[in-house]
């Protein structure tokens, strides 16, 4: 009972009260103040963070690895406010070598908010069948990124005592899950290294929140239709991100959707093998559309 009553509270206030409060300008706030860094800014769910901040009147820097779309993301957002952006043309699967690069490019900016979005999937299937070079840059992209790019922008933070860093996590984590096992893991080590750093830079004015949503409705998700489609379930991702900003300064850790809220807690209520179980299940369904999917393409061509 006390613990359906700790995971109604959480959603309330996660994913309700903040909603229905009076939204103020991050830009007003001396937490917020100055420059948004945004990681995989091209697309999905970073993209739209991108556009809600600017919304908010953030200037930005982008990074992302493509640069035909950061020039027309850049476009795009400048067209709609009057924000300055900064775009940075990085593989964060390179490893070791960006991040040099991406100090220099930020030298003498003021980053008042990182949003570590940055981050990769595979098609479900078994771990003998993904290959050695996914796996690597999985590992790569989805751990790597947050933890050295947050090394390299916390000490200015530290040193001007304000901050924010988002790091963008999963649902996933809640359990193993087979089919997507590397997946799953890398995004259960977002949320212990978001939750160590929340302690370690609380004395320095520096806020750190989790952000774990369920299945939005992106290009990661490209594998399943109905997931694409969209619905209740799955909202597209300038929803997600719309819903997820009205948290941010206000909790530490949000699924960021009230419905992705209902759904973490129902899960947490049942025990560790009860969500692999019915993780196995899911997974296992959506390994064979994705094999459906690559097939339908393959026809196409």
């Amino acid at each position: 009972m006390k613990l359906i009553y700790q995971s109604g509270l959480r959603i309330f206030k996660s994913t309700m009260i903040t909603p229905l409060r009076k939204f103020e300008k991050f830009t007003k706030t001396n937490l917020f103040k100055s420059i948004l860094v945004v990681t995989g800014a091209t697309d999905g769910i970073g993209k739209e963070y991108a556009r809600e901040l600017a919304r908010q009147g953030l200037n930005l820097v982008l990074i992302s690895r493509t640069k035909e779309k950061l020039i027309a993301v850049t476009n795009e957002i400048e067209s709609q406010y009057n924000v300055k952006i900064k775009w940075i043309v990085v593989d964060f699967a390179k490893g070791r070598e960006v991040y040099d690069q991406i100090e220099e490019e930020l030298n003498g900016i003021d980053v008042g908010i990182l949003v570590n979005n940055v981050g990769m999937i595979h098609d479900p299937e078994t771990l003998d069948k993904v290959s050695e070079d996914t796996l690597w840059d999985l590992l790569t992209v989805n751990m790597g990124s947050v933890t050295m790019l947050t090394r390299k922008i916390l000490p200015q933070m530290i040193g001007r005592r304000k901050g924010a860093i988002v790091n963008l996590g999963s649902s996933s984590e809640l359990q193993p899950l087979p089919n997507l096992t590397a997946y799953a893991a890398s995004k259960k080590f977002i949320t212990h290294f978001s939750k160590g750093l929340e302690y370690e830079v609380a004395d320095h004015n520096i806020h750190v929140q989790l952000v774990m949503p369920n299945f939005v409705a992106t290009n990661m998700n490209a594998y399943s239709d109905k997931v694409r489609q969209g619905g209740l379930l799955f909202p597209n991702a300038y929803s997600y991100a719309r819903s997820a900003v009205f948290t941010l300064g206000k909790t530490s850790e949000t699924n960021g959707f009230w419905v992705h809220g209902i759904q973490y807690a129902l899960m947490k209520l049942a025990p560790m093998q009860i969500r692999t179980y019915f993780g196995n299940q899911l997974f296992k369904r959506l390994r064979i559309e994705a094999l459906e999917h690559r097939q339908k393409k393959q026809n196409l061509y």
